[in-house]
């Protein structure tokens, strides 16, 4: 289900009307009349489908809904406010972030992150489904709010500045944040809406994953599961950007930035794996310079799996093998073994399908040392809804039966 945000301005009115539980209180504030402050409210509250505040004659006090929703629209404000202030590092104005704020339009920071990702205003202007007019006239005004350069005009596109960049990734940030404050409240009204959108990497994809994906649909059915597939360093652009909700596969170290937390699910060792009937698996006491001989499937650069292949010959003074094909596909990888002589590196637990039916086996070459941590990647200050904790707590218990059998 597709959820529109609401004005930037209806989110500040609804936070001063819960600080100080009046409306009255709340309109000098707001420079808004009581009125305007009772329409702000009431599109809010029709946005959300439910009542936001309890009306008495002494004040307006939160519902369960609105106390939810205060807490994800101040995280909000707060990575607002920090974008805003990154941003005005380069600006030519004496400008405080907390000044600026309240004058950002939902309108400004849509086209921001429209034309940020899209390195056109033609196509950001589809996207957004209005004119290119409106959606320069939009950049125009933040420009000129900010006193800063957001677009710089290249050859073929339109490049986003580093202040730019920033203040799009706060902003997504932050929508993603009312986002979630509408899938908690719908959840708390038993209409579960949404979905949760999980960056998967190679091993969780044909393992893990998929068990607590039918598991969870069980008990959630009208929650969407939207899996991503795709290099680890895309799926951690994607996560720091609110894109994603979390990621499952092979756990970096150190990790590569400070903003996301990483949690280990299971560290299954590696295996050399051939073909069934691979001329190896006749090998009683098999040496490291006899794999050597073979063409290797392996994954791209730069992942832990490649990394520990390349340092298994290395450390030995060997020079690593040098026929090789780069890919993390798991089909393409059981296409290429099956019919030729081809080894590969990868843990037994993500081939069980391919070992019971006797398409693959395993190379007697002791690797039992080894171990690949597999786990849950998130961003530092994420809040996960009560949905989304549920699905990780399922990827826990799955984790916690496999180091069990």
């Amino acid at each position: 289900m597709h959820f529109a945000i609401p004005n930037l301005r209806h989110l500040r009115v609804f936070i001063e009307v819960a600080k100080h539980g009046s409306i009255s209180k709340a309109a000098p504030l707001v420079f808004l009349s009581q009125p305007a402050i009772t329409q702000a409210i009431g599109k809010l509250e029709a946005l959300l489908d439910t009542e936001l505040f309890e009306r008495q004659a002494n004040g307006m006090f939160l519902t369960g809904s609105g106390v939810v929703f205060k807490a994800r629209v101040l995280r909000c404000i707060e990575y607002l406010e920090r974008g805003t202030r990154v941003a005005l590092r380069t600006s030519t104005r004496q400008s405080r972030a907390t000044a600026l704020l309240p004058l950002l339009t939902t309108t400004q920071l849509r086209a921001l992150i429209a034309v940020t990702e899209n390195h056109s205003f033609s196509v950001a202007s589809r996207q957004l489904d209005i004119s290119q007019s409106s959606l320069h006239r939009a950049s125009r005004e933040l420009e000129e709010l900010l006193g800063v350069t957001l677009f710089e005009k290249a050859r073929s596109s339109i490049m986003p500045t580093r202040s730019a960049e920033q203040l799009s990734r706060a902003a997504k940030l932050a929508f993603a944040e009312i986002e979630q404050g509408f899938y908690e409240i719908s959840a708390l009204l038993s209409r579960e809406v949404g979905k949760i959108v999980i960056g998967s990497m190679p091993l969780a994809r044909t393992s893990i994953l998929p068990d607590v994906i039918n598991r969870f649909t069980l008990s959630h059915p009208d929650i969407g599961l939207d899996v991503v597939d795709a290099p680890y360093n895309d799926l951690l652009f994607h996560l720091r950007n609110g894109d994603v909700d979390l990621l499952i596969g092979a756990l970096r170290f150190p990790p590569p930035t400070e903003d996301i937390v990483q949690e280990e699910l299971i560290s299954p060792p590696l295996a050399i794996v051939g073909r069934k009937g691979h001329p190896l698996n006749q090998k009683h006491s098999l040496e490291l310079e006899q794999l050597l001989d073979y063409g290797w499937v392996v994954p791209r650069k730069g992942t832990p799996t490649r990394k520990f292949f390349e340092t298994l010959f290395s450390d030995r003074g060997l020079r690593p093998p040098q026929r090789l094909v780069e890919t993390s596909s798991q089909i393409l990888i059981r296409s290429l073994l099956s019919g030729s002589e081809r080894l590969t590196l990868i843990s037994t637990h993500q081939i069980e399908q391919e070992l019971h039916q006797n398409i693959l086996g395993v190379i007697p070459y002791d690797l039992s040392h080894t171990g690949r941590p597999i786990g849950i990647t998130v961003r530092r200050d994420w809040h996960p809804t009560p949905t989304q904790k549920h699905f990780m707590d399922l990827l826990k218990d799955a984790a916690s039966q496999y180091k069990g059998s």
